[in-house]
């Protein structure tokens, strides 16, 4: 599965998965609003194996299939060593 990712200009380390390129009107009004502008920074081949830094690949291929689009932002001021791989594997568990 191929995803666009896009950062937004006003909320630091919020990024947007997008199934489509430019594919902007997936996301409900308020969502874009409140990103404020968005930039282009990457295409990726989402597969099954793929490690993301901070989501769990298959909750955003899943994300991407249902709505075509799949909002990442930047983990709790609390949690400054949060690891979403272990998250998702103590869950699992």
């Amino acid at each position: 599965m191929h995803a666009y990712v896009y950062k937004s200009l006003r909320k630091a380390d919020t990024y947007v998965y997008l199934a489509e390129r430019e594919a902007f009107d997936a996301m409900p009004v308020p969502v874009r609003e409140s990103l404020g502008g968005l930039e282009f920074v990457l295409e990726v081949e989402l597969t099954p194996e793929r490690r993301l830094a901070r989501a769990d690949v298959t909750q955003v291929r899943e994300a991407l299939a249902a709505r075509g689009f799949f909002l990442q932002v930047p983990p709790p001021p609390d949690a400054a060593a949060y690891d979403a791989s272990e998250f998702y594997r103590s869950r699992d568990a």
